[in-house]
């Protein structure tokens, strides 16, 4: 099974839409998942309707519509693997911690909110995966976004992808 991370993609504000790139990653895509900060929801109707299948949740940058329409909060199995999505995880001071705590019943942890990539391994083993964002570096280097793979019940092969700055 294939995935793609993304979050805080803030249309049309950041960014007038989504990189080709990233479209074609939606096509390969088994499950897109989105962590938050839409912004807009012609964004979400178009990963709806162009994805295989979609799970998102809403952000803080998110208003009513969104939050009408995706929960703060997604635990789903994904081929076995316990995946649950959030936007926000507080401070990078204690997330290990506290995301253990919030979170026992669960394998992997995709959030956003930072804009900054992450990926970790808590005490627990709970994995922390943030993709970053696709249209808003802020003071990262690069635009970005992550693929994993869930094979045999397990994450695997998570990878960071950097695009090219726009000019």
């Amino acid at each position: 099974m294939r995935l793609l991370l993304v979050a805080d993609t803030h249309l049309p504000k950041r960014a007038k839409e989504l990189p080709a790139q990233v479209w074609d990653e939606v096509a390969k895509a088994d499950v897109v998942v989105h962590a938050g900060d839409w912004v807009d929801v012609d964004t979400l109707d178009a990963l709806e309707a162009r994805s295989a299948r979609l799970i998102g949740v809403y952000g803080n940058n998110d208003g009513p519509e969104l939050r009408k329409r995706l929960p703060e909060v997604e635990r789903e199995t994904l081929e076995g693997v316990r995946v649950a999505v959030v936007h926000e995880t507080g401070d990078a001071k204690g997330r290990a911690a506290r995301c253990d705590a919030l979170y026992p019943d669960v394998d992997v942890l995709i959030f956003g909110h930072s804009h900054i990539p992450w990926d970790t391994v808590t005490p627990g083993g709970l994995r922390l995966l943030n993709p970053g964002s696709p249209t808003d570096r802020r003071r990262q280097p690069f635009c970005t976004y992550q693929t994993a793979e869930i094979k045999n019940g397990r994450l695997g092969d998570v990878e960071l992808h950097e695009l090219p700055r726009r000019g």
